[in-house]
């Protein structure tokens, strides 16, 4: 896979060497709408597949479309249930579009939104005595230091041993939700939860809470930060210049004296604290507690958040929407269509094939590009 270093919102494409004539509005800006195009024809394959699927099970496609529609989007309280959980799709995207700025390939989020998780969640409980907003930074603190340190250390097994971090950044998922059922099932079970077993509560005043006059918790704010910042980063300094030209060329950029292991190392850090804090929002303002419901693959779906918007870390933005939105429909689609709840879960792996596929169309598209 190869990953674009130019964002969306670069804007104009470049003049042809020696053309004395104007190539024309798309020719001009063909780079920035491959990057809207491409997806969106990608997201309405996959919605006409799934559309045939379901059409094969009786139900009618149109209908599934209204009402994925307004479970989504259709009103205050579906558009409430959407915004909830973007945030940590943002977060969790971010996972995987910051590391791919460098060509690496983390899909590891889910993991560090659990360590994540667990750091908030025992900072919380040693606490108790501590005002409310200084317990709510240092779990804040703590969750983006545990993430972090857990994607970094798939940084470090590619910068110093080789290993491919596709590969073990996966793995260590599998080795955080072992972690966490460890420890919420043994030393930090809560004695009172019998069925499921769960840490104990950080306890109400210490839950975030919602944006004033919304039910959406203050999570979507941090994650709409951690973009605009990732992109100002990216796009707009030099550490974010030196990660492009490192992505670009790595042996070019060592040539020229870039540190490309502090690189790595830099920004799968940040990588891992933007999931690890998508993971103390989960705690802080939605379970309360730590359990096996924090596991709910939004590290996953972070992914093909990142891949529809080409890893730009502004574009994650409206994808995250648009994919919270697909997955808050769920509910509505289960109880009027008798779809099982499962059935968004299947959409998404069939929107994940449908953008891998399209990556070729990339830089091919005549008509964009001035070919006849």
């Amino acid at each position: 896979m190869t990953f674009a270093i130019r964002g969306l919102g670069k804007i104009g494409g470049e003049r042809q060497i020696g053309s004395t004539s104007d190539p024309g509005f798309l020719q001009r800006h063909g780079t920035t709408i491959e990057y809207i195009l491409i997806p969106g024809a990608a997201l309405a394959g996959a919605l006409a597949v799934f559309g045939v699927f379901v059409a094969l099970f009786g139900k009618n496609p149109l209908d599934l479309y209204f009402y994925m529609y307004q479970g989504a989007f259709g009103t205050w309280f579906s558009w409430q249930n959407t915004l909830t959980r973007a945030a940590p799709l943002i977060l969790t995207a971010l996972c995987t579009a910051l590391p791919a700025q460098l060509g690496m390939v983390i899909i590891g989020g889910e993991g560090a939104l659990l360590i994540g998780a667990l750091s908030a969640t025992s900072i919380a409980l040693t606490m108790q005595a501590a005002p409310p907003l200084a317990v709510q930074l240092a779990m804040a603190a703590t969750g983006m230091i545990g993430g972090g340190l857990w994607i970094l250390l798939s940084g470090a097994l590619r910068q110093y041993r080789g290993v491919n971090e596709t590969i073990s950044s996966l793995l260590l998922v599998y080795i955080a939700l072992a972690i966490l059922n460890h420890l919420v099932e043994g030393a930090m079970r809560d004695p009172a939860s019998l069925n499921k077993p769960s840490t104990r509560e950080i306890g109400a005043v210490n839950m975030i809470g919602s944006i004033p006059g919304t039910d959406v918790h203050w999570g979507l704010v941090f994650g709409l930060i951690a973009a605009i910042a990732s992109y100002v980063l990216i796009y707009h300094t030099t550490f974010g210049f030196a990660a492009r030209v490192a992505g670009g060329n790595i042996r070019a950029a060592r040539i020229v004296g870039l540190s490309v292991g502090k690189l790595i190392l830099t920004i799968c850090f940040l990588a891992g604290a933007s999931a690890g804090l998508a993971g103390m929002v989960e705690v802080a303002a939605v379970q309360g507690r730590t359990n096996a419901n924090l596991a709910a693959g939004y590290g996953f779906t972070g992914i093909l958040v990142a891949f529809l918007a080409r890893q730009n870390p502004l574009a994650i933005i409206p994808v995250a929407i648009l994919l919270g939105g697909i997955s808050a429909s769920g509910g509505l689609l289960q109880r009027r269509l008798g779809l099982p709840d499962a059935s968004v879960q299947v959409l998404q792996g069939i929107i994940f094939v449908f953008v891998l596929g399209s990556d070729a169309l990339y830089g091919r598209i005549g008509f964009l590009k001035g070919k006849s």
